[in-house]
């Protein structure tokens, strides 16, 4: 994101965010409020479970800040100060790390269960799903959102009528430094992910053969595929031109409005993620099943 110190160094945003945030904002909404629904039928003690919980949790969080987003982008001036600006840009990177750790969880949950050829890994008690779920929250509350607060946009002084416009604290060494850390490690991690699962794929495949469709173990690994698109689809392209972008701002000019206005785009691009538990609920339904079918029928048919 650019920066803003005085009249020196202005972002302009693409118009484009406006009707992104607000789509966002709804299927968001509507994604949140049909889960509910469902998770009223799972095991609250399955640890997939507990971490869709907590994947409702960070969304809605997210969404709560939407709206603050939306009110600037439409007047183009930030009504509620400076220490709340700072809060709600840094959610957006706050929300697409936190989402990228639950899916994580979630295939990693996953795959150990194809691997050791059980059905569920649960907790114990209730509870102590209840506990775990408490203890994360308790250290992204305590540790991590106070440290990111306090430390993002500390470096330079800022108009508190303009917001989202931070990025000449990538000045700072150390700054860079730790993006370049968490940008190699999240891309390290898709590609891990995404060879686990085309090879679990692949070897389903090779297993079930025209069975495969029969067989519930396959729509849970199709569901895995769902979330690690989501990953590619939202949050890698965001990840790879943060590459280019810390790159291009920081040895050089911090008030490169042209890398930051692309930047921007891609940062946005990473909300689109609010889609998924809407997507996933819709995935579930026998409609969607039978359409999978269909198509598989039809590719066997040539």
């Amino acid at each position: 994101m650019s920066a803003h110190n005085n009249t020196s160094c202005s972002l302009m945003l693409p118009p484009c965010l406006t009707g992104l945030y607000f789509t966002v904002l709804i299927g968001g909404l509507a994604g949140v409020i049909s889960i509910l629904f469902l998770l009223v039928k799972m095991n609250t003690r399955s640890v997939t479970t507990m971490a869709v919980v907590n994947l409702v949790v960070v969304h809605s969080v997210f969404l709560l800040t939407v709206p603050f987003r939306l009110t600037y982008l439409i007047r183009r001036t930030w009504l509620f100060g400076l220490p709340f600006c700072k809060f709600v840009s840094a959610m957006v990177h706050i929300h697409m790390y936190l989402t990228f750790l639950f899916y994580m969880v979630i295939l990693v949950i996953r795959y150990l269960m194809f691997f050791k050829h059980k059905d569920k890994v649960e907790f114990y008690r209730k509870l102590h799903a209840v506990a775990a779920s408490a203890g994360l929250w308790l250290l992204v509350i305590v540790i991590v959102v106070p440290l990111i607060v306090s430390q993002y946009g500390s470096a330079e002084m800022y108009d508190k009528k303009q917001c989202f416009n931070f990025h000449k604290e990538l000045a700072q060494p150390n700054v860079v430094i730790i993006n370049y850390l968490i940008v190699v490690i999240a891309i390290a991690a898709t590609v891990v992910l995404l060879v686990f699962q085309i090879f679990i794929i692949t070897s389903m495949v090779r297993r079930l053969r025209h069975s495969l469709l029969s067989h519930q173990e396959f729509w849970a690994q199709l569901k895995n595929l769902f979330f690690i698109g989501v990953i590619v689809i939202c949050f890698l392209p965001y990840q790879l031109f943060r590459i280019y972008y810390l790159h291009t701002v920081t040895p050089s000019d911090t008030c490169n409005n042209d890398v930051a206005f692309y930047n921007e785009i891609f940062l946005s691009v990473t909300a689109i993620s609010c889609f998924d538990l809407l997507l996933f609920v819709l995935g579930g339904s026998h409609w969607f099943k039978q359409k999978i079918i269909d198509l598989w029928n039809c590719l066997l048919c040539r």
